[in-house]
């Protein structure tokens, strides 16, 4: 059995999957502030959790990653820095195979495995507190990009240069109009979004060439209310140069991260 355990900025989730990729058991906890206190809730936690054989396990992290030494080195949303992560998931499950990965590019993983029969390259966004991305190429992630941040990117934006997150995330969506995605269902607000959310994935595609974009996340989840706006957004920047490729809903938008620490599992560890 795996273990999967995606670290959020606000929560940590843990999940037990069988073999074949069924989950079997999950917990949930709200992500402490200060590291050592996360690491004494993820003791407990793992207690719950003692009748599963696990013989592996992946951890997602929302972090820039020093794989090599299993570190994270930058986190976020988190005040956490250069934390021994694996050795500490190592120390909690001994004699258990631990990986580390970010948790854009499992989410990535994830979603691109579940339309690999369409697309060979795939560039995944997740929307939420910020913009993270994963690109996956042939059902794996692309290691000539497993530390992108997207997200990061600077555009202009009301005469100013800001980062692509700090105008279409889902924080700036609450900044900007006062309320989260989930409750915004004015199709006039969500034409303003997708203005703010189009030339980041413009500049993506005509740098990646993806075959696909599919966006997740918190407000990927609703996608339904402006998918349809976005696409008719992207129209505007079509050229002979660059063919802008579909822009498609995530199949499990607020799961994809610890399905990916399965898949990852899967294909790294097994």
């Amino acid at each position: 059995m795996y273990l999967g355990i995606d670290v959020g900025g606000t929560k940590t989730l843990l999940a037990i999957f069988s073999s074949e990729g069924k989950i079997l058991k999950q917990r949930k906890f709200p992500t402490p502030k200060k590291y050592p206190d996360f690491l004494t809730q993820l003791k407990n936690t793992l207690q719950e959790f003692g009748e599963y054989h696990i013989s592996a396990c992946c951890c997602a992290l929302p972090a820039i990653i020093d794989r090599a030494k299993g570190i994270g080195l930058e986190f976020g949303r988190l005040a956490w820095k250069n934390v021994p992560i694996k050795q500490d998931l190592e120390n909690l499950l001994p004699g258990i195979k631990i990986a580390i990965e970010n948790d854009a590019k499992l989410a990535g993983l994830s979603e691109a495995l579940l339309t690999h029969g369409e697309y060979k390259n795939v560039l995944y966004l997740t929307i939420g507190t910020g913009i993270g991305d994963g690109i996956i190429t042939n059902g794996k992630i692309d290691i000539n990009y497993q530390d992108s941040e997207a997200g990061q990117m600077i555009l202009e934006h009301n005469g100013k240069l800001v980062k692509w997150e700090d105008m279409a995330s889902g924080q700036a969506i609450v900044a900007q109009y006062g309320k989260k995605a989930q409750d915004i269902n004015d199709p006039a607000v969500w034409r303003e979004y997708v203005k703010l959310l189009a030339p980041g994935i413009d500049a993506l595609a005509a740098t990646l060439q993806p075959d696909a974009v599919i966006i997740g996340g918190g407000v990927g989840t609703h996608f339904d209310k402006f998918g349809a706006l976005l696409n008719e957004e992207l129209k505007k920047y079509a050229n002979k140069m660059v063919e802008m490729p579909p822009i498609i809903k995530a199949k499990r938008p607020e799961e994809a991260v610890i399905y990916g620490c399965y898949d990852y599992i899967h294909q790294n560890i097994g």
